[in-house]
């Protein structure tokens, strides 16, 4: 099954007009901390199996890393477990930072 994808401008529309997304970050904790996209929650990739009770499987779930890579991976998991609505944000923090947020810190 293919993981939905969404650009980091298309994501900023959605969160602008109020749409209720739950932002899941699977970096590490310091690169959390260095930047992230308001209204996120960190849970690192490796925790995901742990505290899969925190979410919801029926909520669309926006899955967020640095590039894309880590968070396609959680959200092929999340995918296995039954989470039905799970969407990768293509680029990561990354591309919001260079097509969104220009103070945000890269790295």
């Amino acid at each position: 099954m293919t993981i939905k994808q969404i650009s980091a401008v298309a994501l900023q529309e959605r969160l602008a007009n109020d749409e209720m997304l739950f932002l899941l970050d699977v970096r590490e904790p310091s690169e959390f901390e260095y930047a992230h996209i308001a209204g996120s929650t960190l849970i690192p990739l490796s925790l995901i199996p742990l505290r899969l009770k925190e979410l919801d499987p029926e909520q669309e779930i926006i899955v967020i890393c640095h590039h894309g890579v880590r968070s396609q991976q959680a959200a092929r998991y999340l995918q296995d477990q039954g989470f039905k609505n799970i969407v990768n944000l293509n680029g990561g923090v990354a591309a919001w930072a260079s097509d969104c947020d220009l103070s945000m810190p890269r790295y």
